[in-house]
């Protein structure tokens, strides 16, 4: 499913304040869990879930424009989601973003691959 088969469905997360450069922050109420990392400014949001085992990613380590799961070590790119080393070699979704009157949304009715 691409954008354009589905109607977005943005939910508010958070003021884009309250998201430092280099944290994340999950999505209230939204199930399968969804982050939002903010990289330097630039709003990200995926999968909350490493696609190799069950670990928040929201609590993994942040670098430039990866996280790497606390578990076991996978990083992947906040951008395509691509898993980019082992023990993942699944992609994660990744949803899109945007920043209105200064609070962040996601369109959490369907990830963008």
């Amino acid at each position: 499913m691409n954008e354009r088969d589905h109607e977005a469905q943005w939910t508010r997360v958070a003021p884009a304040s309250d998201i430092e450069p280099g944290s994340a922050i999950t999505v209230p109420g939204v199930t399968p869990a969804v982050a939002v990392f903010n990289v330097d400014g630039e709003f990200l949001s995926t999968a909350d879930t490493c696609t190799h085992a069950e670990s928040a990613l929201s609590e993994g380590f942040i670098e430039g424009a990866t996280v790497e799961c606390e578990f076991h070590f996978a990083k992947f790119c906040l951008r395509t989601g691509t898993a980019l080393t082992a023990p993942a070699t699944v992609a994660i979704d990744v949803y899109p973003v945007k920043v209105e009157n200064g609070d962040v949304y996601v369109d959490v009715s369907g990830p963008r691959h």
